[in-house]
């Protein structure tokens, strides 16, 4: 077996004995700070099916964070104060279901990456990475300018959603939730990496005119790969709203954007569980350093510029040699 797998292995044990151990220790912060780590990995996996198969820099990730965040805010508000989305021409009301929120999630973000892909592909280089971002940012204006939801000041969920046979207010379940959907997750990255579809996506990144030269378009797999990566951040953004119980314009900003690119750069661009050891860390530093400053960025920046000068591969391929391989 080699070393990236025992690694990634390892790497999921010590995610799920944490929560286990904070829930046997009754310290249900341990816990919800675990189930933070897991849903913005989410996040991160989803980036890094576009940056890392496909090569495609975005700045813009907060967008479908966002769309999955609003689509459980508006839903739930909705349910919460018993008043219908939408009377005429049909009726659609709002729900307090996890899975029918996650549907539309994944839908939401999959619609706006298609879009935004379709004219943000037809650039490269940092031609693609400042549409991406202009995206973001309209989207982020947009939400500041929509009092029926809040505005700038975001909308509070009273109640977290439900799952059947679960109680989601239970710190331990909801991490539970949270963890299976990331395996499942990063099971789906796993597959399509190692399908043709995925070959092709890595061929596309490393030359793309011998792609286009056994009849491929790489534009249609991209576009592809970009859709699925906002589908999976989406999904991402509803998690960390219902666990937040909160959704605002920030889920919106390029520093969102930012963080979810940095997840993916310290455990490892194109590492299937590259995002997952980046959220881990990012959360634990935050957690540990922020307490004695506020200006815990600073170590933060530090950090990374240490990871891209002297670990290229990220934590996972400091720790697991240079071969990139998803497993």
């Amino acid at each position: 077996m080699r070393r990236e797998t025992l690694l990634n292995a390892a790497v999921l044990l010590g995610l799920l004995a944490v929560p286990l151990w904070a829930w046997a220790s009754d310290e249900p912060f341990i816990i919800t700070l675990a189930t933070k780590v897991v849903i913005l990995a989410i996040a991160g996996i989803g980036l890094n099916l576009a940056l890392g198969l496909g090569g495609l820099v975005s700045l813009g990730h907060a967008i479908f964070f966002g769309v999955g965040g609003y689509a459980m805010g508006i839903l739930a508000s909705h349910a919460q104060s018993y008043t219908p989305l939408m009377e005429w021409p049909f009726l659609i009301e709002g729900t307090k279901s996890m899975p029918v929120i996650w549907l539309l999630a994944i839908v939401g973000g999959a619609c706006a990456a298609l879009v935004i892909s379709a004219l943000s592909l037809r650039t490269t280089g940092v031609y693609f990475i400042m549409i991406t971002l202009a995206f973001g940012q309209m989207f982020y204006y947009f939400a500041i300018s929509w009092p029926a939801y809040g505005g700038e000041d975001g909308l509070a969920i009273y109640v977290r959603n439900g799952f059947p046979g679960l109680n989601t207010l239970d710190p331990i379940q909801y991490f539970a939730l949270c963890f299976g959907v990331m395996c499942v997750v990063l099971l789906f990255v796993a597959r399509l990496a190692g399908s043709a579809f995925g070959l092709a996506l890595s061929g596309a990144r490393q030359n793309s005119e011998r792609v286009q030269a056994v009849g491929l378009v790489p534009y249609r797999l991209y576009l592809v790969a970009f859709t699925l990566s906002g589908a999976i951040t989406g999904l991402s953004g509803a998690l960390y709203a219902d666990l937040n119980r909160f959704v605002s314009p920030t889920m919106f900003s390029w520093q969102t954007s930012g963080e979810i690119i940095i997840f993916v750069i310290l455990g490892g661009v194109g590492r299937l569980f590259g995002p997952v050891i980046g959220a881990a860390l990012f959360i634990v530093l935050e957690h540990l350093l922020g307490g004695l400053s506020e200006f815990w960025h600073i170590y933060l920046g530090a950090l990374l510029l240490i990871v891209v000068l002297f670990a290229r591969g990220g934590l996972i391929g400091l720790l697991a040699g240079k071969e990139v391989a998803h497993d």
